[in-house]
């Protein structure tokens, strides 16, 4: 059992220190394809910036903002990753473009950037779906940045479009695994691209998946393990997004590709195992056939030693405690007031109690029945059972629905808040009683206390018979109160 645990135990922390390397790696991953992505389109928006502000300088209806082609021309030439650049009018016409080619013709009024802007009063760029490209019939991702006339009025739209290739080329460089995955989604949940590269999954919606609709409001990275929506297989998933812009990557590694070698090495050394466990079974069977009536002789005395001790355990309990209250009973609260009354006369310090009474349990037993009568017993013993703050303090169960309080080295003032703290505790219970004018279950005090180490030393039973007698006298009172006993005179 050593081995196969200590194996199992080497096994499963294999496996998470696999899968913890392979979460890191993929997280790190995420994080570099991130910064890469983010430098992409900073490096781009930057651009945009730089040609809105020149044509807003100019003006859009100046004749040199149409010789700014050969600049965005060699604007485009200069970053890879850009498709083209374009300058879009008012109403949707191409003013210019980086191909250096004339579109008397062409429009993007229709686009749905070029809607955004002209609805939009915001000077902030645009990442939106990836579109296909009327100049290049490339799949691209557009970025936008609205141009103003100097009035604030909208005067058309810059736009740089960076070639989905680009990034699919990059995202192919990274070793993935065989079903491991890249992807590049916006914050909206549109799927830019993935690699491997799939064009029917081009701006496929993934808003209601698990990374939009709780991870990423909860951290802006972060890992788990999850089946793929798009073909079913489990990866570890982590994701890192963008903070300038819209804009997430994820990673994902397949737990198979993860866990291919661990998987061939736990089979191995399962085998080895096995033959170890063999071996030991074989040459530990006779052994263990030797010594098995032995073991079975002092099984059974452990057992009948064991089943002696839990029934004297049980009869001490039987004898010392309610069956129904879990209190004391009456047997043991004779046993402690005797020698709390002793430990009192040596001491010379007071010895209190309090004994209470359910008011009308009678009535609330004909009206609810006994079972709930028992139930009301077990809440009220609950009550004086928390009452108990001190080792010697001792609650007891009577008798019936009578139950008190042993209270030791406390005195008559004690006794007396200790027994309205009860009472209060009780009613604040709220079990309902309509038998019982205040509606709920209360019950009814008696307090005495007793000075044993004085020279008139007062007989044991005094303290339970003046209590009882206190109770007498709240019960005929009026019932859920708290009486004191007539002392009798020091004599000292």
């Amino acid at each position: 059992m050593a081995i196969t645990l200590l194996h199992g135990w080497q096994s499963w922390s294999a496996r998470h220190s696999d899968l913890d390397n392979a979460r890191i790696a993929s997280g790190n991953m995420a994080k570099a394809l991130s910064q890469h992505a983010n430098d992409a389109f900073q490096a781009i928006d930057g651009l945009l910036l730089n040609v809105t502000d020149r044509v807003s300088a100019l003006g859009m209806g100046s004749p040199l903002v149409m010789e700014m082609a050969p600049l965005l021309h060699r604007l485009s030439e200069e970053m890879p990753e850009l498709d083209g650049l374009l300058i879009c009018d008012e109403l949707g016409y191409w003013v210019v473009n980086s191909s250096g080619e004339s579109h008397l013709d062409g429009n993007n009024s229709d686009r749905p950037y070029f809607i955004y802007h002209r609805d939009h009063d915001e000077r902030t760029p645009l990442i939106g779906a990836v579109l296909r490209s009327r100049s290049t019939n490339r799949w691209v991702i557009p970025i936008s940045r609205r141009i103003n006339h100097r009035d604030g009025s909208f005067a058309g739209v810059a736009l740089a479009t960076i070639d989905l290739a680009y990034f699919t080329r990059f995202y192919s460089t990274f070793d993935v695994g065989t079903k491991g995955s890249i992807g590049l989604l916006l914050r909206n949940g549109t799927l830019l691209t993935r690699q491997p590269f799939d064009d029917k999954l081009i701006n496929r919606d993934f808003s209601d998946s698990l990374l939009f609709r709780r991870l990423l409001p909860a951290a802006p990275n972060g890992s788990i393990a999850n089946n793929s929506r798009i073909d079913g297989v489990r990866r570890l998933f982590s994701y890192q997004a963008i903070k300038k812009y819209p804009v997430v990557v994820t990673v994902a590694l397949s737990e198979d590709d993860v866990l291919a070698d661990w998987y061939q090495e736990t089979l191995v050394y399962s085998m080895g195992v096995l033959i170890l466990l063999l071996m030991i079974a074989t040459f530990g069977w006779r052994l263990i056939g030797q010594i098995e009536l032995r073991l079975q002789a002092e099984l059974k005395a452990l057992k009948a030693k064991d089943e002696l001790q839990e029934l004297n355990r049980t009869l001490e309990m039987l004898a010392h405690r309610d069956g129904l209250t879990g209190l004391a009973n009456r047997r043991h609260f004779d046993d402690m007031l005797e020698k709390e009354y002793r430990r009192a006369c040596r001491g010379g310090g007071p010895l209190s109690l309090v004994l209470i009474d359910v008011d009308f349990f009678k009535q609330y037993n004909d009206i609810y029945g006994h079972q709930a009568g028992d139930e009301c017993l077990r809440q009220i013993g609950k009550v004086l059972k928390g009452m108990e703050r001190r080792p010697a303090d001792l609650a007891v169960r009577y008798g019936g629905e009578e139950m008190l309080l042993l209270l030791p080295d406390t005195d008559e003032a004690g006794a007396a808040q200790m027994a309205e703290t009860i009472r209060a505790g009780i009613q604040a219970l709220g079990i309902a009683h309509s038998a019982n004018p205040a509606g709920v279950v209360t019950v009814s005090a008696g307090v005495n206390s007793i000075l044993p180490g004085r020279q008139h030393i007062p007989p044991i039973d005094e303290l339970v018979g003046q209590a009882d007698a206190a109770l007498y006298e709240a019960k005929r009172g009026g019932r859920n109160q708290v009486r004191q006993a007539r002392q009798m005179p020091d004599t000292a």
